[in-house]
């Protein structure tokens, strides 16, 4: 039930309003005065309240902002028995959701009521969904306790609070973008939007497109003007992962950003400026692309402000253990099981594993092999091939013939998990899509 609270000095009016909005079927508490309606606010949790603009002991405009101040989340809607411009400016500019005059508007009070509880409900969502964003790329969330792990961490906690530019790099799948998210997480910008584009996964001239927009007939088929990922990510975080293999002409536009916070839209002649931080990542070594002339030198100067580099999985191996029951128990529900345990052979196999892929090859490996077990326990025999050809006997005395068997029931398995999703099952498996292809084939598997 929503808690409305009510302060007006007029005894009559208040008990009369206080009986209509009781009525609609809402809890109402009434307050004489803004001492008592504020008291009363730090007693009891409401959603709204319907103030007098003039009371005994202050103005309802003035009012507005100490509530909004201290209980951001609830929505004021203010009443006077004279209405004037100015009040009314002022109340909503100092959060008021609306400023109604007394019996004039008196038909209008119980719908704007309810819009304005609609309004607190979003409020509540919106707030819902921020706390579960906050859970979801907070620090907390990264698993691991070696040394390697804590100090990056530590490095991106003092960064986060700062406007700093960040500079991410380690092998592929270390969980740079892990990190660029909890870094945004912990920032002023939280509120606002955090934009990622991998600048490897696009050509040249679709990649400008996307980061920077056009203008309508920039190009064949630039019917209308379009929006780039800078403008999208404007007051928040944009998140440049694969940074080297951003083409030249492309680096000398991000260090004009950088520089200026300025860009030009391809076909446009006018600046457009955005407030953004940037966070870039990669898993070249960056000194070497300039002095092979594929990077700039003062691009990386500028990049390279915070730089802070993602341990490798192999010099983390304290965190192996941790990393895969976490991953066992999250990944379980989504496989329709109940959370698996390794067994003493899967445990060895994945704890000596030298994981080139880091925490994605992890990950994928796992997934694999929930949808493999048929038990409680994530047996050797569920994990990829790769592992039971590393561990035991049983498996080095394989027969080519079995080798394939094992190979072609896991593919089966893994496209069935998928909806026969090949692009997924070729990530699972992974392995190139072109060579799922050529297996499907190979194996007769539709």
């Amino acid at each position: 039930m929503n808690s409305i609270l009510i302060i007006d000095d007029e005894v009559k009016l208040r008990n009369l309003l206080a009986r209509i909005i009781e009525l609609e079927g809402f809890e109402v508490i009434q307050a004489s005065d803004l001492k008592s309606g504020f008291k009363k606010l730090e007693q009891q949790a409401f959603d709204l309240v319907l103030c007098d603009v003039k009371l005994p002991d202050g103005s309802g405009v003035d009012f507005t902002a100490k509530v909004k101040e201290h209980f951001p989340m609830l929505e004021l809607i203010l009443m006077t028995a004279y209405g004037n411009i100015p009040d009314g400016v002022q109340a909503i500019k100092n959060g008021a959701y609306d400023y109604i005059t007394k019996g004039e508007d008196n038909n209008k009070i119980i719908p704007l009521i309810y819009k304005a509880l609609e309004k607190v409900q979003l409020n509540q969502r919106v707030e819902k969904l921020e706390r579960r964003l906050d859970q979801k790329y907070s620090f907390e969330k990264i698993v691991g306790k070696s040394t390697a792990i804590v100090q990056a961490i530590q490095l991106a906690r003092r960064v986060a609070t700062t406007g700093t530019t960040v500079l991410l790099t380690g092998e592929t799948g270390t969980g740079k973008e892990v990190f660029a998210q909890a870094i945004h997480q912990e920032s002023s910008r939280k509120k606002q939007a955090f934009v990622a584009i991998n600048c490897a996964a696009f050509s040249k001239d679709l990649l400008e497109s996307e980061m920077f927009g056009h203008k309508a007939g920039a190009f064949t088929n630039a019917i209308k003007d379009q929006k780039g990922l800078f403008e999208e990510a404007h007051l928040g975080t944009f998140f440049l992962d694969e940074i080297g293999e951003l083409p030249l002409d492309l680096q000398a536009k991000l260090l004009r950003v950088l520089e200026t916070g300025t860009f030009l839209k391809i076909g446009d002649s006018k600046p457009t400026t955005v407030d953004i931080r940037i966070i870039a990542a990669t898993n070249r070594d960056l000194s070497k692309e300039i002095e092979q002339g594929t990077f700039r030198e003062d691009l990386y100067y500028r990049l390279s402000v915070f730089p802070i580099e993602l341990p490798a999985l192999r010099n983390r191996t304290a965190d192996i253990p941790d990393l895969i029951n976490h991953f066992l128990t999250v990944m379980a529900p989504q496989s329709g099981k109940k959370a698996l345990k390794p067994s003493k052979e899967a445990l060895e196999a994945l704890k000596t594993h030298s994981w080139p892929g880091n925490i994605r090859e992890m990950k994928n490996a796992l997934e694999r092999g929930l949808i493999m077990s048929n038990s409680t326990v994530l047996e050797l025999m569920d994990l990829p091939i790769e592992f039971q050809r590393k561990s035991g006997q049983q498996f080095k005395e394989m027969t080519s013939f079995e080798l394939a068997f094992a190979e072609k029931n896991h593919i089966q398995m893994v496209l069935k998990y998928t909806n026969g999703n090949k692009t997924k099952t070729a990530e699972l498996l992974g392995i190139a899509l072109t060579t799922l292809y050529r297996k499907i084939e190979e194996y007769h598997l539709v």
